[in-house]
Formats: C-alpha cells, sequence, structure tokens
C-alpha cells in the first residue's frame, strides 16, 4: 500500500501500525485457546469468559485518563508506555497458573492497550503527509489483527496455551523498541483536558443516542467473541480456523464494504443495514441448527460488524466535540463499558440453555434498533445526512474520510 506521496517519517509510520497490528491480534488470540485454559487450569466457563470481561472492562475505564495523561506528557510518551504494559502483561501471562492471575493480568493488558489506542491515530495523521494512505494502513493492519490473531492462537496454542501469550508479548517488545526509537510527537503540543469536557458530550442528544445503539452492538459483539468458542465446542486448531475465517469477514467488512457503503447511502444509514445484519445472525446461530451452519453464521456475522466498525466512530466524531481527544475517550468509555460484562453474563447464562446467551444478545440489540429507528433522523441531522426516504446521500462524502475513523475498527 504505497503511499502517493513523499513520507520521510514512513519508519515510524510502519513502526506505529505494526504495532496496532498486534494489539489487535492480542485481543482476538485468546479465542482459540479459551477451552484449553479452562481445562488446563480447572476454570468454569464464567471464570474463563473473565479474561475478556477484565481486558475490557480496563481498557473502558483507562481511556479516559489515557486521553487526559496527552495533555501533559505527549502521544508518544503515552503510547510507549502502554506498549510496554502490554508487553510485560503478555509475559506474565504465559507464566500464570491459576485464572485470578491471569484476569488480572489481562486487566494490565487492557490499560496499555487503552493508553496505546489513544494515542496511536494522532501519531500518525500528524507523522504522515498523505492521510488517506495512512488511514487505510492502520484499516489494513486493524482487519489483519483480527484475522491472524485467532489464527495465531490456533497454531501455537496447540502447543500450549502459553505460546500464543509469550509470542504476543516478545512481539510488542519488537514494536516497543522500533516505535521508541523512530516515533516524535507532533510539533503542536496537545492542550490540557480535563474530565468535565469529556462528559459534557453526553449532553448532546445525537450524540448520546449513537452512544445508546453502540453500547447494544458492542454487548453482543464480545457475546459472540468471547462466548461462541466455548459454543462450538472444537479444538485449538480448529477454533483457530474459525475465527480467522470470521476475522477475514471482519475485515472484508471494514475494508472492502463500510466505508463504500457509507458513501453511497450515508453513514447513519450504513449503521443501520450492519446492525440490522448482526441481529439477524444473532438470531441464527440461537436456533442452534448445527456447528457447520453455526460457522456460517459466524463469518457472515463477522462481515455485518466490519462494516458497523468501519462507521461507529467515523458517526461519533462527526456528532461530537471539536477535540477528537475528547470524543474518542467519551465514545470509548460506552463502547467498551458496555461491552464488558458481555462474555462473563454469557458464561453465567450458558449452564441455563447453550443457546440463552445469543437470545440475551438478540433482546439486548433489538433495543439498540428501536433506539435507532426513533433517533435516526436526529444523529443524521447532525452531520449532514437524510435517513430512511433517501438512496443516494452525497452529504455523506462530506462527512467521510476523517483521518481518526479507523480507530472504530477497535
Amino acid at each position: 500500500m504505497p503511499s502517493s506521496t513523499v513520507e520521510p517519517n514512513k519508519t515510524a509510520i510502519y513502526a506505529t501500525a505494526l504495532t496496532a497490528f498486534f494489539a489487535i491480534a492480542g485481543i482476538a488470540i485468546v479465542d482459540p485457546i479459551l477451552p484449553v485454559i479452562g481445562a488446563e487450569i480447572g476454570a468454569t466457563t464464567w471464570q474463563i469468559e473473565l479474561l475478556f470481561t477484565a481486558y475490557i472492562a480496563v481498557m473502558a475505564i483507562g481511556m479516559i485518563p489515557a486521553v487526559l495523561a496527552t495533555g501533559k506528557f505527549g502521544f508518544k510518551k503515552i503510547l510507549a508506555a502502554g506498549v510496554s504494559l502490554v508487553a510485560v502483561a503478555a509475559v506474565l501471562a504465559a507464566l500464570s497458573s491459576n485464572i485470578l492471575e491471569l484476569a488480572v493480568l489481562r486487566g494490565f493488558w487492557g490499560l496499555g492497550n487503552a493508553m496505546f489506542f489513544a494515542t496511536a491515530m494522532v501519531l500518525l495523521v500528524a507523522l504522515a503527509n498523505d492521510r488517506e494512505w495512512v488511514v487505510g494502513l492502520f484499516e489494513t493492519c486493524v482487519g489483519l489483527g483480527f484475522a491472524v490473531g485467532p489464527l495465531l492462537g490456533g497454531l501455537f496454542g496447540k502447543i500450549s496455551w502459553r505460546v500464543p501469550f509469550l509470542l504476543c508479548g516478545l512481539f510488542m517488545v519488537v514494536a516497543l523498541v522500533v516505535s521508541v526509537t523512530r516515533l516524535k510527537d507532533p510539533a503542536e503540543k496537545p492542550t490540557p483536558l480535563h474530565v468535565g469536557q469529556v462528559f459534557g458530550l453526553f449532553r448532546k442528544p445525537a450524540f448520546l443516542a449513537l452512544c445508546a445503539i453502540t453500547g447494544a452492538y458492542n454487548f453482543c459483539f464480545f457475546i459472540v467473541l468471547g462466548y461462541t468458542p466455548i459454543f462450538l465446542g472444537l479444538g485449538v486448531i480448529e477454533l483457530g480456523l474459525v475465527f480467522t475465517a470470521w476475522g477475514v469477514g471482519l475485515a472484508f467488512g471494514i475494508l472492502g464494504l463500510g466505508h463504500r457503503l457509507a458513501h453511497r447511502i450515508g453513514g447513519v444509514q450504513t449503521m443501520g443495514v450492519a446492525i440490522a445484519g448482526v441481529l439477524v445472525t444473532l438470531v441464527l446461530l440461537a436456533l442452534d441448527l448445527g456447528t457447520a451452519w453455526s460457522i456460517v453464521f459466524l463469518v457472515i456475522a463477522g462481515v455485518f460488524m466490519g462494516i458497523a466498525n468501519a462507521i461507529l466512530t467515523d458517526l461519533a466524531l462527526g456528532m461530537g466535540s471539536p477535540d477528537r481527544r475528547v470524543t474518542t475517550g467519551a465514545f470509548n468509555l460506552v463502547r467498551w463499558g458496555f461491552a464488558a460484562p458481555a462474555p462473563v453474563l454469557a458464561g453465567l447464562l450458558a449452564p441455563h440453555g447453550a443457546s440463552v446467551p445469543y437470545w440475551v444478545g438478540v433482546g439486548v440489540l433489538a433495543v439498540g434498533i428501536v433506539v435507532f429507528l426513533a433517533t435516526a433522523h436526529r444523529m443524521a441531522g447532525a452531520i449532514g445526512e437524510r435517513v430512511l426516504w433517501q438512496r443516494w446521500n452525497r452529504a455523506a462524502a462530506s462527512v467521510e474520510g476523517a483521518p481518526e475513523e479507523a480507530l472504530g475498527e477497535v
């Protein structure tokens, strides 16, 4: 993916993009090894799901202090600290002996990723002359991370569930060395931020409506990502291949469909298409029509999730604060905060019926769709779009292409 202009900071840009790839892969690398971890250390289903919930919850809470810290310490120091924390947590996770240690370390892992994602795109945009190129590069790394992470987890998890954690930690050490030696802060120092600026954004009706819909969607995203490995009951390598297929579907939705569809029918309507597709696939998963069909529905769900992830943060930036750090902090608090209970809740519900977690997800997302139908016109109006009655939406092009839109893929 070559740039159309001369890029004097190309090494630093590639280093940051590579770190983003490893950060995303670290989210999904756990999927294939969840059943093995449970079997080897004697953890129940809901205890295994703590590995997701601890990660997501700390990431949600950590986003705001990470964003606030950029005003005091700059972007490079926060990014380097986050990458370092992920590296240490991943290596220590490989040496853990019980589920509590693993959950705590996954929490620190989530904090490190919060620090990274609060700064990565701002740095990339500041370092690049060709913004379209750098956004495409970031999106590609995000998509590949979701596709390759499960594959690594499956292949190396066959040796031991500890190996994927160790590899992820070693990769992050390499990424840290390259990033620290090559990165530099933007010439203009970021202004200080206050907590009140972040929470004040929830007074905007359109932004609040978007957050409600996003919260419902992300809850279902992690029902699928966290519980489906248990639901399918496959071996480590088989789960790795299945979730690689899901990741490829997700990447296709992000890179091939999401922004193209938004340019044609508008971002708000694209979001409606995406969450409706996720709802249908959740219902099909809940019907439990057999392992083969469940895998097919999982991959299709990945495509719709990719479409949603490609557009959600772009919409948030259009409806949020002019200071994009404020929007990033507030929006990620909601999207990760609502997602955090999903894996553990799925684990607690599973003994009452294998499909029950999916049916709960269906109910939550149905509420989100009702909110969407009631507020779509308000959200569209906030960014110069129209919805439902208009097929072609030229106004969408004017709000598409924000450099930070790729942050939504995580």
